[in-house]
């Protein structure tokens, strides 16, 4: 089954996020498929960049966004 989740990035106590489609056997940090945008939860006011034209394709097809990213896509659109 194929997900779209976050990938952990950055250091210890400041993280920040990449927003990938990936394989759901494949380690959080691990193998992924194509990359869709960034998520900064330390920036001012949550600082997201995604590519929506990738990511409703991938929806489409049948990738999984987990409840994180389905709220971060959601807070896209608006």
């Amino acid at each position: 089954m194929v997900k779209i989740r976050l990938r952990r990035m950055g250091a210890k106590k400041a993280p920040y996020y990449r927003i990938v489609v990936a394989d759901s056997r494949s380690p959080r940090d691990g193998r992924f498929i194509e990359e869709l945008g960034v998520y900064d939860p330390m920036a001012e006011g949550d600082k997201i960049k995604v590519n929506m034209e990738r990511a409703k394709y991938w929806i489409a097809n049948g990738a999984q966004p987990t409840d994180t990213v389905r709220g971060l896509l959601k807070k896209v659109e608006a």
